[in-house]
């Protein structure tokens, strides 16, 4: 059976990409878009206070090459 994912909101995923090393490079609407070094993108939709669908978190994660143990590190 496989981990479940933390529940998190946009601005704590937000932390863990920029502590990642992406920057904000636009907005679009109610869309984050986030930018690397080497081009990689990642869009976060951003509604303030309102929890991620897991779905969406398992994308941003895939968008940002991350495991679930290194969001669970770069989130303490």
């Amino acid at each position: 059976m496989s981990e479940k994912f933390p529940r998190l909101t946009a601005k704590d995923i937000i932390k863990v990409v920029e502590r990642h090393g992406f920057v904000l490079g636009r907005q679009s609407g109610s869309h984050r878009i986030y930018k690397d070094k080497q081009g990689k993108r990642v869009t976060i939709p951003f509604h303030r206070g309102k929890v991620l669908h897991p779905k969406v978190v398992k994308s941003i994660l895939k968008d940002a090459n991350l495991t679930l143990k290194e969001l669970r590190k770069l989130l303490t």
